[in-house]
């Protein structure tokens, strides 16, 4: 049975949804599952904006021939060629022989990467700022490299003013049948995947978003069709206001988010005091999460919406515990920066890591470090004076 819904009178949503895969990029965690967009401009020219992924091609081809009705397909615009978007090229290529495939240089170059197919006579080629007419539809293409593949690029529907945006704008989770913005609560039940998505996916390349910001912006957007997540036709801006703070990794909130490596539970104790002082001074918006138990893709999520991060870590085999030392390594691969840090380290006999740590955030781009404190095995009320001018540090520059 299909399962397609209208984006326009002639824009159809033929994508599909993985509630089975677990993680994403075999990589990041998804308990919501993603949603595989795809969609069809029925024109006098017909055109499918991208495909979907391998494990869902056969709800996909349904979704298709529904749609279609007995029309072929004339144009596949591919703009993005990771696997989750590309992976029926060489089937509608064989379903669809008279098919034309559109694409930039980039793009036809891993289409033959990943598949051996004829492309002879069968591809559109396309640069920035070129378009296609597919009828009462024209479609302006604007290349976005980097974000996050270097072929990807974005098409604009001069008609519909219609935003396809390739993985930008996306987000993890399944669509449960309201494909659109308004609705859904998407502030409450969406913005932190989407903001994970953008922090592990997108975002260590921030300056690639802002180029294509700064070109969407010359633009008379109405709608964002992204490959994955809810279709924007409402509210735009708020979306777009997400996007630039990240991609400028400037923080959400001005708040603190506490992220400790703990082997027997003392340097938790430490940090759950520490919350409780910085609560108390006015601090709102704290989370504490636990470095061995909590996936470092929401780790890294809650570094982009927090201005300010605590490492609390104890010292292991004399440097520092293995989950934190992880993260210091994601936070660099992912250029988290223009944050302020404060470390806490522990250890029974050679505290060490906070100075680790500290260098280690030397390789990272406008990282300021706040303040140290060092506890040896258990922090006990004859250090409370110590705790709280630490926590009355962070307070400060937090609510200056």
């Amino acid at each position: 049975m299909q399962g397609t819904r209208k984006v326009t009178d002639d824009i159809v949503w033929v994508g599909c949804n993985d509630r089975r895969l677990a993680l994403f990029e075999n990589l990041f965690p998804i308990p919501r599952g993603v949603s595989y967009n795809s969609y069809l401009i029925m024109d006098e020219k017909v055109t499918l904006m991208d495909t979907v992924d391998e494990s869902a091609t056969s709800q996909f081809m349904e979704n298709l021939e529904y749609v279609l009705d007995g029309r072929t397909i004339d144009y596949l615009v591919v703009q993005h060629m990771e696997p989750d978007h590309c992976a029926n090229i060489e089937e509608l290529m064989k379903r669809y022989p008279d098919m034309q495939v559109v694409a930039n240089t980039k793009t036809v170059q891993m289409i033959h990467q990943f598949f051996d197919v004829a492309s002879d006579g069968r591809v559109v080629l396309v640069k920035e700022g070129d378009t296609l007419s597919t009828g009462t539809h024209t479609l302006r293409f604007i290349m976005a490299p980097m974000v996050h593949w270097p072929e990807v690029m974005v098409s604009y529907d001069e008609k519909d003013k219609i935003l396809f945006s390739a993985d930008a704008f996306g987000t993890f989770g399944a669509l449960d049948g309201n494909i659109f913005n308004d609705e859904i609560d998407f502030e409450r039940d969406w913005l932190a995947d989407a903001r994970r998505y953008y922090s592990n996916i997108v975002g260590k390349y921030g300056v690639q978003v802002q180029n294509l910001l700064k070109k969407a912006a010359e633009l008379d957007v109405k709608m964002i069709c992204p490959l994955h997540g809810p279709v924007w036709r409402s509210n735009i801006e708020f979306f777009v206001e997400k996007y630039d703070k990240w991609s400028k990794y400037e923080p959400e909130e001005n708040s603190v988010v506490i992220i400790y490596g703990s082997i027997y539970g003392h340097t938790e104790a430490a940090v759950n005091s520490l919350a409780c002082r910085m609560a108390d001074a006015g601090i709102k918006g704290i989370k504490i999460y636990d470095a061995s138990a909590v996936h470092v893709s929401e780790l890294i999520s809650e570094m982009f919406r927090s201005s300010h991060i605590v490492l609390a870590c104890a010292t292991y085999n004399g440097g520092i515990y293995p989950p934190i030392e992880n993260l210091l390594s994601d936070m660099k691969a992912l250029s988290v920066q223009k944050r302020t840090v404060a470390l806490m380290d522990n250890g029974t006999w050679a505290p060490a890591a906070g100075r680790m740590i500290a260098k280690k955030l030397e390789e990272l781009k406008d990282i300021t470090v706040l303040e140290q404190l060092s506890i040896k095995s258990v922090l006990k009320e004859d250090r409370a004076d110590e705790l709280e001018a630490f926590a009355q540090k962070i307070v400060e520059d937090v609510l200056p």
